[in-house]
């Protein structure tokens, strides 16, 4: 759909929200990016994802709050179901995920961002989650994941009191991984999306697999799972190609598989 645009650069999927002025999400965005993950997962040939917003303000500003003006609770669990959906299929996404924040990350803006594997964000971009000013709360996974990433203090001072940090603040918190100059997060996302090229992809779906598991088990459960999925990748073609890659020192050739 128009406002997401999809192009692939090699084993790169580029997404770029294109909804202006603001890059706001719509019922209808949040279900074109579900579709478009699941469609991404079942394409062998895409090892990473980039999205980035259009423009040079907004990343993504969230939803349209004329939306909720009405206080139509039919209208409130259609948004949350999607937003939800959308943002577990992206963090679900099999390959690695990275949000190129080119601007403003507001509310659903920052939560897409926080369903990304990496964030990289540009020196003048402002991120926040602002909805209890407004009487609501980020229904899409942003008070569970930020304060995964930055403790639960920070989530607090972010959610609670509705601070916002610029991108100096998010990278010394951990919520960003990267800061980089205006204009510059794509150019380094798609950088950092290419290395990716050169893991077995089954082995970076199954170490994700595995690091993501740390926000729902025990570390007790997760340990024989990394053994058993370490045994498992021997099944894959990927294995034997990498190992043999090394050893005859050559270019791994992956067939993700």
């Amino acid at each position: 759909m128009a406002e997401l645009k999809l192009e692939k650069r090699g084993h790169t999927a580029l997404i770029t929200i294109s909804n202006p002025p603001a890059n706001t999400w719509t019922a209808q965005t949040l279900i074109a990016l579900r579709d478009l993950v699941l469609q991404l997962n079942s394409d062998k040939d895409v090892y990473a994802l980039v999205l980035t917003g259009e423009g040079e303000k907004f990343f993504s500003a969230g939803a349209d709050l004329n939306l909720f003006a009405s206080g139509d609770k039919t209208i409130a669990s259609d948004m949350a179901r999607v937003f939800g959906q959308a943002f577990e299929t992206l963090s679900n996404f099999r390959g690695v995920s990275i949000a190129a924040m080119n601007g403003y990350a507001m509310g659903g803006g920052l939560e897409v961002a926080l369903a990304c594997d990496i964030r990289i964000a540009e020196s003048q971009a402002v991120l926040a989650l602002p909805e209890a000013k407004v009487g609501l709360l980020p229904c899409a996974g942003g008070t569970q994941n930020l304060a995964w990433l930055v403790g639960e203090g920070w989530a607090k001072r972010m959610i609670l009191c509705g601070e916002r940090v610029d991108a100096q603040k998010a990278h010394q918190i951990g919520l960003v991984e990267e800061v980089v100059g205006k204009g510059e997060a794509l150019s380094k996302a798609l950088a950092l999306a290419d290395k990716v090229a050169e893991q077995s992809p089954s082995a970076v779906t199954a170490c994700k697999h595995l690091i993501q598991q740390g926000r729902y088990g025990s570390m007790a459960k997760a340990l024989p799972l990394e053994r058993e999925l370490f045994v498992a990748l021997f099944d894959t073609l990927d294995q034997k190609e990498g190992v043999n890659a090394f050893l005859e020192k050559r270019q791994a050739q992956w067939v993700n598989g």
